[in-house]
């Protein structure tokens, strides 16, 4: 896959990149809803004869348009969109810097310069998408917008339980740590990538081997707890529990804290890049009265998470 990050002032040469059909859209999370358009988009392509596109913009609009200042945290972050848009065999990542900028350009403006001007024959989008200034283009101004230079399709809401499947209702379903659910609208368990910043360690309190995972800040995190995970590993697949913090520190930031303990593994995984699965939220943090309850409590997690993998 071939990724170009576009922006306002650094144009990409329209001759580099070959005709294409593209899905638009900002993708949080790629759940099921996003993999529809970014399925028709494929198979448009294929029936064309034409290269397969995705086209998403960095940072989140909300971030430039509600100037907040805060950073804004994704189901998906860019690094986790590019690797699942890897894994579903597109060949081009269009990803254009949202900024004022890309928010004040005319609907007509945005369609020359990042549909027309990237050799983009077909468009396929949700309903809702809009583009443009204020958000005033959208699926059903394209066709005037274009001047027919290109044709598109437009892919419906797509609902679980009689609710439409959206990044907003997984974001929700994190923050009450949901996760299984989570899964279900996203086709996969939801995850976090990070590097192991201890080697294998005994917890103080627990006594179980444990790992620190350093975890990037830009990751939207669920609800602290104790979780069933697996872990994927150099290729493997490893089955554990997962204990996450999140405590508040100076001028409105959190200091996360992640610590996994391997099911039947020993190892020095210091330094490693590994991605942390979660399944099911266990319990939430808890005060305990001496190390010895701490220590009951983790041995009563893992004989529930093994049952529940046993289960699933």
């Amino acid at each position: 896959m071939e990724t170009f990050h576009l922006s306002q002032s650094s144009p990409v040469d329209p001759l580099e990149i070959e005709p294409n059909v593209t899905a638009v859209g900002f993708f949080d999370g790629i759940h099921k809803g996003h993999q529809k358009v970014i399925k028709a988009a494929g198979r448009k392509a294929d029936e064309l004869g034409l290269k397969r596109a995705v086209m998403t913009f960095d940072p989140h609009p909300s971030v430039v348009l509600k100037n907040s200042g805060k950073k804004a945290r994704y189901i998906t972050p860019l690094g986790e969109k590019k690797a699942i848009l890897k894994e579903m065999g597109i060949d081009y990542l269009f990803v254009v810097r949202f900024d004022k900028g890309l928010a004040s350009l005319s609907p007509q403006d945005f369609v020359e310069h990042y549909f027309v001007g990237l050799h983009v024959k077909h468009v396929v989008a949700g309903f809702d998408f809009t583009y443009g200034y204020k958000g005033a283009g959208s699926m059903r101004t394209l066709p005037d917008d274009a001047k027919g230079r290109l044709t598109h399709t437009v892919i419906e809401k797509v609902e679980k339980d009689q609710e439409k499947v959206s990044s907003t209702r997984i974001r929700k379903l994190l923050d009450t740590g949901e996760v299984s659910e989570v899964e279900r609208l996203l086709g996969r368990p939801f995850y976090i990538t990070g590097k192991v910043a201890s080697g294998e360690k005994r917890s103080r309190t627990s006594g179980y081997p444990t790992a620190d995972i350093q975890v990037d800040e830009s990751f939207y995190l669920p609800k602290p707890g104790v979780y069933a995970v697996s872990i994927r590993l150099k290729g493997k697949k490893l089955l554990g529990m997962a204990n996450l913090e999140q405590k508040p520190m100076f001028y409105d930031t959190q200091h996360v804290s992640l610590e996994v303990h391997a099911f039947d593994f020993r190892g020095d995984w210091y330094g490693e890049c590994l991605a942390v699965c979660f399944h099911q939220r266990i319990r939430s943090e808890r005060n305990f009265s001496d190390t010895e309850e701490i220590a009951g409590q983790r041995k009563q997690d893992e004989a529930e998470i093994r049952t529940f993998f046993k289960r699933n």
